[in-house]
């Protein structure tokens, strides 16, 4: 909280103290809590999954706090919205009027993407040496967005702090190009930061609209590379190209994205407009919607039914596993294409002997049978929030693409959700739901579940 404190004096703003004041709460509380180190410092799953999620809970407790106490958002429960939409890269925002908010509470809103981009935990391994050995990985692997992480070098610190080495180059490169387009240096620190997270928290009423088309294509390149598997960026880094570009995952995302892009921009045609300006927006959309960053050029909720229906689609596809974004990935579908392949082949020729591979290798059968119990897990949660806010009795395409735009990190919905729109009008009860899946979400379901499990605080 340092950095908005830093904002507050820079433009001499009062919101300051009151992050001041929160910082040392929680200086005061962390160093309190060392004091009581555990008996045994070894941990395993159930601990790794459990320290996560309450990690994340009490992150966004006190993250919320200075924006409650400044006044500018004022009831607590719509600042934990907006801050663990923030945390969680979602960008579902419940402010009217963002370029009401102070500096320092816009520059907070943003860092919490990017913090929240990479992992909090993931960011602690890389600058604190903890001790060694597989118990860190569990951390690792109850917030690391995919089906699988395996580290990248036989030190996880090491691994942690490459991960962080390109997530910092790429940021840093962005903001440079985006002041090189000649946007004002707040606005490029707020959307470089928003953007490497993919979060999407605007700080003006249009999001992007009002930015150059340079601009707005620096922003559109970002949010793809940002939606990229960093494996791919580790691999190029150390020379090693043409695997880099054999994973098949990187592929199949390039390929949905700029095919979704291309028929979007056609059917947008065919309605009226010109093609290369519908396709301008189009490339910025489907790469805002499908690495889960949430800003918008145009209101796509007016756009024909079919351009809608491939944006709502690509929510649920997400980016790449081992990215910052959010969705269900894309190495999950293939995982569910070619299961569902090798189930048909086996019923045609029952002796047959199958095997699901991916990138030239087998897939293990706990990778698969993780991904399927994912995909039941996520659909049981996802009908239950729908349910929830369904009591509020607003129309079905608000309900779905709330929860579909929450549970999947994407920020806006469709129709009283859409991108000019706002999440304010929610109940409490609606917006704890929301917030729960948002969490969901961006921890892959199963840290979150865990909490509810009475066999998880037994001893």
């Amino acid at each position: 909280m340092t950095l908005p404190v830093l904002t507050s004096i820079i433009y001499r703003e009062r919101a300051g103290r009151y992050f001041f004041a929160v910082e040392i709460l929680a200086l005061v509380i962390g160093h309190v809590m060392t004091k009581f180190p555990p008996k045994k410092d070894r941990f395993y799953a159930r601990e790794g999954f459990v320290t996560v999620a309450l990690g994340w809970i009490a992150m966004s407790i006190l993250g919320a706090l200075p924006l409650s106490l400044c006044g500018e958002i004022p009831k607590y429960i719509d600042a934990l919205f907006e801050v663990v939409s923030g945390f969680t890269t979602t960008g579902a925002s419940i402010c009217p009027d963002v370029e009401a908010l102070s500096h320092c509470v816009n520059l907070w809103r943003c860092f919490t993407h990017w913090l929240g981009g990479m992992g909090v935990l993931v960011f602690v391994l890389a600058i604190l040496p903890l001790a060694g050995g597989g118990q860190n990985m569990r951390l690792m692997k109850a917030e690391s967005p995919g089906p699988s992480v395996s580290k990248l070098v036989p030190k996880l610190r090491t691994t942690a702090l490459y991960l962080y080495g390109i997530y910092m180059f790429l940021t840093v490169l962005m903001f440079v190009l985006l002041v090189l387009a000649k946007m004002p240096v707040f606005d490029s620190i707020c959307t470089a930061i928003g953007t490497a997270g993919t979060g999407g928290y605007g700080i003006k009423g249009d999001s992007m609209g009002s930015y150059s088309p340079l601009i707005q294509n620096i922003v559109t390149l970002f949010m793809f590379l940002f939606g990229v598997n960093f494996n791919f960026y580790f691999l190029v880094l150390f020379k090693r190209v043409r695997e880099a570009f054999s994973i098949e995952e990187v592929r199949w995302y390039f390929l949905i994205y700029i095919g979704v892009a291309i028929v979007i921009a056609i059917n947008l045609t065919i309605i009226g407009g010109n093609f290369f300006y519908n396709f301008h927006h189009s490339l910025f959309q489907c790469a805002s919607v499908m690495t889960t960053t949430g800003f918008s050029t145009v209101d796509f909720d007016r756009w024909p039914e079919l351009s809608k229906m491939l944006m709502l689609g690509l929510m649920f596809v997400g980016a790449c596993a081992g990215s910052t974004g959010g969705g269900m990935k894309v190495s999950r579908f293939i995982i569910y294409f070619r299961t569902a392949k090798k189930e048909l082949s086996c019923l045609i020729h029952p002796r047959s002997v199958k095997i699901v591979q991916m990138d030239g290798k087998k897939i293990e059968h706990e990778v698969v049978r993780s991904a399927n119990i994912f995909l039941i897990c996520y659909v049981l949660i996802f009908a239950c929030s729908l349910l929830v806010v369904s009591l509020e009795n607003y129309d079905f395409t608000t309900n779905f693409t709330a929860v579909a735009a929450t549970f999947n990190n994407i920020g806006p919905g469709l129709s009283m959700v859409g991108p000019t729109q706002n999440f304010a009008f929610w109940n409490p009860l609606s917006k704890l739901t929301l917030i729960f899946d948002m969490l969901a979400g961006r921890l892959e379901i199963f840290p979150m579940l865990i909490l509810f499990s009475p066999s998880t605080w037994k001893k």
